[in-house]
């Protein structure tokens, strides 16, 4: 349709406005009233982009000089077959109109479509290209959409599972400024793990599983306590109790309130057993993680079992009785490499009517599992498989708790993919050596109390304090001397053990020079290259550092600090 644009040389005064009238009509045609009139208007006849394609007349198009031949004439409306085509001239023709092999003339208003279709390789070739970038948007979308899906359900059971509220400044990153820790066992991340039965089970809120996973972010170590279950305590405002019963007891307490707020209820269950938990172990609590039975089972299945090589100590063979079902469960695991599906892994963890020690060795077996089960979730192939991922959240979503935040979460991921799981430290306080507990019987029903006596935990803090030293402390390792500045004997020396059980490198005791001391003096003689030893004495001592020795002739010794014990003790 090009050619509409052109216009004949000879004709460039003729065309300059774009219309040719005429009163001669076409032959065999009568002349309607008024005479023809036949109008050729070309819009935009100086532009190149220009089209003719704005016929205003009812008629159709009437061209004054047109060729009326072959197809143009016989499309054309006006064309008579019978009479002779004009001849065209090209003198005075305005316009020439040729159209290819078959074409025919488009009617008004409407795109000429007669263009022939295009066959072969080349066709065949857009076709299937065409295609296959249809699939792959397809599938692109597909994708998007299914990630998509996986991503909401994932924030969703993430918010569920980790609730955030609980601190610990060690995970904030390597290098911890000193007067963000709070005290000695600060610079660690102490996270106890709560395993109840949840619905469907006998006293569905006892806590029987009580592990802190003790972790060191600078040297990247865990070590696993076990708190038996039938600890006796005494909690303010409950009385006493087995320790397994605190979370239920206060749990239930805070909903026979007004407040009737389920949520507020279990964090308020909690609180106070981490409470109990700190004071018997002498360490802080920094956050907790509640799981059920049907969590725990659903996370050994989505990781595919756990293999384990059980020691001869921890085989067991026992009939147990399954709540949930109603059936029995016959449960035989012989020493040696074993693997624990959801059910067998559930039970081996229970048992412990059979064992010769009882819930001590049901806890030694409970570190056991939770060590390799830690190290199947944090191999490549879990923690860093979506699926698997969202699998484990879809899991842990309903029963599963944690005062944990995301941002915590991947920072303590971070930490594991540092450690060597296999030589995670397990430790309990009725293992031998180390007996800090022995059973005993309150009102009739059989309890597990310290060896020091009922309520008396120092023992069991000292321990736990130099097993789990402060890192910060123990990289310092700072020299430290205890004086006593009263008249007050063995003062000094009281001092000196509470020092000890935190993980302090005591090199000397003694009295100063004179007992006339009021106040308790603490000297820094390392011009502060010791900074975290100075911020945990400050904050024990309640006091600031001075760095001169107030009486000349005391001998330091070598030591980086000195305390003067004075009447305030």
């Amino acid at each position: 349709m090009d050619n509409f644009r052109r216009r004949n040389r000879d004709d460039h005064r003729r065309a300059l406005d774009g219309v040719l009238n005429s009163s001669a009509h076409p032959p065999g045609m009568p002349a309607p009233r008024g005479g023809w009139r036949r109008t050729v208007r070309f819009e935009g006849l100086r532009s190149t982009n220009s089209k003719l394609d704005d016929f205003k007349r009812p008629e159709g198009f009437h061209s004054s000089q047109a060729v009326l031949n072959g197809p143009l004439r016989a499309a054309h409306p006006l064309a008579d077959s019978s009479s002779p085509a004009p001849k065209a001239d090209t003198k005075t023709s305005l316009l020439h109109m040729t159209l290819p092999s078959g074409g025919t003339l488009a009617e008004p208003g409407k795109k000429n479509k007669s263009k022939s279709k295009k066959s072969g390789p080349h066709s065949r070739w857009r076709i299937v290209r065409k295609w296959s970038l249809r699939s792959a948007l397809a599938l692109t979308v597909l994708a998007l959409v299914t990630s998509g899906f996986l991503l909401f359900k994932g924030i969703l059971k993430i918010n569920k599972v980790f609730k955030g509220g609980g601190a610990a400044a060690a995970l904030e990153g390597s290098d911890v400024k000193p007067e963000l820790l709070k005290g000695e066992g600060d610079g660690r991340v102490n996270i106890v793990l709560f395993g109840k039965g949840g619905l469907g089970h006998d006293g569905a809120d006892l806590t029987d599983t009580i592990i802190v996973a003790s972790i060191d972010p600078l040297n990247k170590t865990t070590t696993l306590v076990s708190i038996p279950r039938d600890l006796w305590v005494t909690v303010p405002g409950y009385g006493s109790m087995k320790i397994n019963a605190v979370y239920a007891n206060a749990k239930n307490h805070a909903l026979s309130r007004e407040s009737k707020d389920k949520e507020a209820a279990e964090e308020a269950g909690v609180a106070t057993e981490q409470q109990v938990i700190s004071q018997v172990l002498g360490i802080p609590i920094h956050y907790y993680g509640m799981v059920d039975f049907a969590g725990f089972k659903q996370a050994v299945d989505v990781v595919g079992g756990v293999d384990i090589v059980v020691p001869p100590e921890l085989a067991v063979k026992e009939t147990l009785w399954d709540e949930a079902s109603g059936r029995s469960y016959h449960l035989d695991v012989p020493a040696g490499p074993q693997h624990f599906d959801s059910m067998r892994a559930l039970y081996f963890t229970r048992s412990r009517h059979t064992s010769p020690r009882g819930d001590f060795d049901r806890a030694e077996r409970q570190r056991l599992f939770i060590q390799a089960l830690s190290q199947k979730v944090l191999s490549a192939g879990t923690y860093t498989n979506p699926v698997k991922i969202s699998q484990l959240m879809s899991a842990f979503g309903d029963h599963m708790s944690t005062d944990l935040s995301t941002k915590n979460a991947l920072r303590l991921v971070e930490i594991g993919k540092g450690m060597d799981l296999s030589k995670l430290a397990s430790i309990g306080l009725a293992d031998p050596p180390n007996n800090y507990v022995r059973t005993d019987n309150v009102n009739g029903q059989s309890v597990v109390r310290p060896t020091a006596g009922f309520g008396d935990y120092s023992e069991i803090q000292n321990y736990i304090r130099n097993t789990l030293k402060d890192p910060y402390l123990a990289k310092e390792d700072a020299k430290l001397i205890v004086l006593n500045g009263t008249s007050v004997a063995g003062l000094a020396t009281k001092k000196s053990d509470e020092l000890k059980s935190y993980g302090y490198n005591i090199t000397g005791v003694g009295d100063a020079p004179t007992q006339t001391y009021t106040q308790t003096i603490l000297v820094d003689l390392t011009g502060g290259k010791k900074p975290y030893t100075r911020n945990y004495l400050e904050k024990r001592l309640e006091l600031k550092t001075t760095t001169q020795l107030p009486d000349q002739t005391i001998q330091a010794q070598g030591a980086d600090f000195v305390i003067i014990l004075g009447q305030n003790e």
